[in-house]
């Protein structure tokens, strides 16, 4: 176990796990909490999951670990790790389960104040509109030759089929597209779980928020992206259901033979990896590209309905009830991208698990309107606690491979959570809070009760003073849906 003894501590928000730690690590191990949270973390094996992946072959400066961690698969949930080309190792257990889940903030020039006793109403119809649960299917079902051009095409499939505008695409990471994907390299099994779950949250910590811009931290930034304090906001949480799933559970399968191909060592078998430039790897990349896409066109295909909701609700009672896309962003991928590594470019393959690209300003790939603010970084909190809207910043672009947290965190598992919390007092508590909540159990609801999770507010002041990220707005919820 890793001791708060064995940390070297850099500031008030940085700690390292040094690369004398252990024997075989490769690289050291950069944490971005404070001490109060690094109490929380040391709870699970997230910091000894962070050691393992720091001996990966490839392996290129540092793992860094966010805020938010907390053990996963393999691989901690709130981690970065970047190989290099074209000889470092692709895993997919640090990637994730949930290729792409990731995160959609919609904006609005609806007030609260003038639609504040529609809320229920409107709550009920996104809970209609927007299906959840586990294996629940949407309003589409796709034969294979559709599935297959969403998988090469996302968001663009979406915008063909009259479910986004451009405006959308340009907002959203990679324009929602992951150029390299290969609906070949998925199985028959993916592609039936797939193809009828196009335009469905889910269950587990996805959701569908309505918030309220709460307070302006960064007012230009805000006035950017039409985020108005007293205003709503809709917050999309999901990402490939249970195609991505069965494609991340199908190479862990097949790379566990590839390990031993390439003689590679792990401390632990849930970091099963291939190289980049292997078939198995090269393999890989195509399906979680498939994935990406997937997940892209299923968060696009969801704010279509939401606007449909909006619409069915407030059409007559609002001058305006259209909601504008703020941004779109991923926390479990793995990205070809170019950083200063050692004073020079080198191309990586940065894995991030349970944490959000933060580029900052001057990246020429985010829209015009976007590029000297820094990406826009959505980190949702939990049932009756705020999300926030960040920007990324040149700090993370040399500290952290451009990358921040992704949320609060579990500091409590579900089976616990769902073992000390009672769901229908959860729901009371929050609906006296003034928080309509639409769930599709009790049961699952106590699973992501905000005890459940570490404070939000306090990861994001972390990341703020480390730098890795500055704040733009933090949201206020007034309606959420679970699955």
């Amino acid at each position: 176990m890793v001791s708060l003894a064995d940390l070297k501590k850099i500031n008030r928000y940085e700690w390292e796990i040094p690369k004398s730690y252990r024997s075989d690590m490769r690289v050291p191990v950069r944490i971005f909490a404070t001490r109060q949270l690094l109490e929380q973390i040391k709870g699970d094996k997230s910091l000894e999951q962070a050691v393992n992946a720091a001996t990966l072959p490839g392996l290129v400066d540092r793992v860094v670990v966010m805020p938010d961690v907390h053990q996963g698969y393999g691989f901690p949930i709130g981690g970065v790790a970047a190989t290099q080309l074209p000889h470092g190792i692709i895993s997919p257990g640090a990637i994730g389960y949930d290729i792409n889940c990731g995160v959609r903030l919609l904006g609005s020039q609806i007030e609260y104040e003038a639609v504040k006793n529609n809320l229920p109403g409107l709550a009920d119809t996104l809970n209609r509109l927007c299906p959840s649960g586990v294996g629940k299917k949407g309003h589409l079902r796709l034969k294979i030759v559709e599935l297959e051009k969403v998988c090469r095409t996302g968001s663009r499939w979406a915008l063909n089929q009259g479910y986004a505008t451009e405006a959308d695409l340009r907002r959203t990471e990679e324009g929602g597209q992951l150029e390299g994907a290969d609906p070949t390299r998925v199985s028959k099994r993916a592609k039936d779980r797939g193809r009828s779950q196009l335009g469905t949250l889910g269950a587990g910590n996805h959701f569908i928020e309505v918030g309220i811009v709460d307070q302006v931290f960064h007012p230009q930034a805000a006035q950017v992206m039409g985020l108005i304090e007293g205003n709503l906001t809709v917050m999309i949480h999901c990402g490939s259901r249970g195609f991505g799933h069965q494609i991340c559970t199908d190479y862990v399968r097949d790379f566990q033979s590839a390990v031993n191909r390439y003689s590679i060592k792990l401390p632990d078998r849930e970091l099963v990896c291939a190289p980049l430039d292997s078939p198995e790897g090269e393999a890989y990349l195509a399906a979680m590209r498939c994935a990406a896409n997937y997940a892209f066109a299923n968060r696009q295909v969801l704010a279509h309905y939401a606007r449909m909701a909006f619409e069915e609700e407030l059409a007559g009672k609002v001058s305006n009830w259209h909601l504008h896309q703020v941004y779109d962003i991923a926390h479990n991928m793995g990205k070809i991208e170019s950083h200063k590594i050692g004073g020079r470019d080198v191309d990586v393959c940065v894995h991030r698990k349970g944490a959000t690209r933060a580029f900052g300003p001057g990246f020429q790939e985010l829209p015009e309107e976007y590029r000297q603010l820094g990406q826009p970084v959505l980190v949702p909190g939990s049932m009756g606690t705020a999300s926030w809207v960040l920007v990324g910043t040149e700090e993370s672009m040399m500290r952290s491979f451009g990358s921040t947290c992704h949320g609060a965190g579990r500091t409590m598992s579900r089976s616990k959570a769902k073992k000390s919390i009672w769901g229908e007092d959860l729901r009371k508590e929050l609906q006296s809070k003034g928080i309509q909540i639409r769930a599709g159990s009790m049961a699952g609801l106590a699973e992501e009760a905000p005890q459940a999770y570490k404070d939000v507010d306090a990861v994001v002041e972390t990341v703020q003073n480390a730098g890795i990220a500055s704040k733009v707005a933090r949201l206020r919820p007034v309606a959420v849906i679970k699955g």
